[in-house]
């Protein structure tokens, strides 16, 4: 089974080839994304890297967490499974029901 690994610390211009290939160096890799920020479309300067099997995952946290990738120190951990999220709710932007006659 493939294991989804957190990637932090990437340098902003890391692209998803970079970040594949070095992954790949620790086993098969099945998918690398970096995660984009909606606004600018710069790297937030983290990803994930989707590892073949749960061996290579290991063998990637090993190699990678705390280690130095393009000037940063890299945090390399197990991804956390997405939380769901509440309602957003009212954002206060008025619409609270006043009518102004």
């Amino acid at each position: 089974m493939a294991t989804k690994l957190y990637v932090g610390g990437l340098p902003y211009s890391t692209t998803q080839d970079e970040l594949q290939d070095a992954f790949g160096k620790a086993g098969q890799v099945v998918s690398a994304s970096i995660i984009m920020d909606k606004m600018t479309g710069r790297s937030r300067g983290f990803g994930f890297v989707e590892m073949g099997s749960d061996s290579d995952a290991q063998a990637a946290i090993e190699m990678w967490n705390g280690k130095d990738f393009g000037g940063r120190k890299l945090t390399v951990n197990e991804a956390k499974p997405l939380e769901p999220r509440a309602p957003r709710g009212d954002r206060g932007f008025g619409g609270g029901g006043r009518s102004w006659q």
